[in-house]
């Protein structure tokens, strides 16, 4: 279940006090048939969202948009950072199985298992964006000062382009353990959740 990342790190002069990481979060939706798991597969393959890296479609994903703001100041001849906030925007996509009246109980509970799944998946990329831009944020705040503003800027560009390229890294390799253990994940779900069920109907 890879995901799309869209990074932008914007460096720009603020006149606005900046804040703690901030984060925005929207959700989109699209919606598969399908009676059986294979059928479900099948419209999640040709309905899910496409990434523009691999061209492939996935059950899911996020795309994220990081935006940096400084706010430099000058004093004694020295410049430095007053202040930097990090915004992350994230934009979710999720699947809505339309179920028909054909599917049956264990599909539908397969379904909801995985769906939750999907979601769980997708919060936890935006768990480790908000870490990075958390750590952009505070890496800014420490930047040593210099003579020259445009001197600090680079320290910021650098330091921004760095820790960007340290949350892709991140991501890539979240998604690559997530893929690995996926099939064993789903069934550790799967027999929790006839466990519940099974305690359910004994105390009715």
């Amino acid at each position: 279940m890879k995901k799309s990342l869209i990074i932008v790190g914007v460096l720009a002069f603020s006149t606005v006090v900046a804040g703690a990481t901030s984060l925005s979060k929207t959700y989109s939706y699209f919606t598969i048939g399908g009676s059986t798991l294979s059928q479900i597969e099948e419209q999640l393959k040709a309905r899910g969202p496409r990434l523009g890296a691999t061209g492939q479609r996935h059950p899911g994903a996020t795309n994220m948009e990081f935006t940096t703001k400084i706010d430099y100041g000058e004093s004694d001849g020295w410049c430095r950072v007053q202040n930097a906030a990090v915004a992350l925007n994230a934009a979710v996509t999720l699947p809505r199985w339309r179920a028909t009246k054909s599917a049956k109980q264990d599909v539908r509970l397969v379904w909801n298992i995985l769906e939750r799944d999907i979601k769980r998946h997708e919060e936890s990329h935006i768990i480790i964006a908000k870490n990075h831009a958390r750590e952009l944020e505070n890496t800014l705040l420490r930047l040593p000062r210099k003579r020259e503003c445009g001197a600090v800027q680079k320290l910021a560009e650098t330091a921004t382009q760095r820790i960007l390229a340290k949350h892709d890294a991140a991501q890539i390799k979240f998604d690559r353990i997530e893929a690995k253990n996926f099939e064993s994940r789903l069934l550790r779900l799967l027999d929790y959740r006839l466990e519940q069920m099974e305690r359910e109907a004994l105390k009715q």
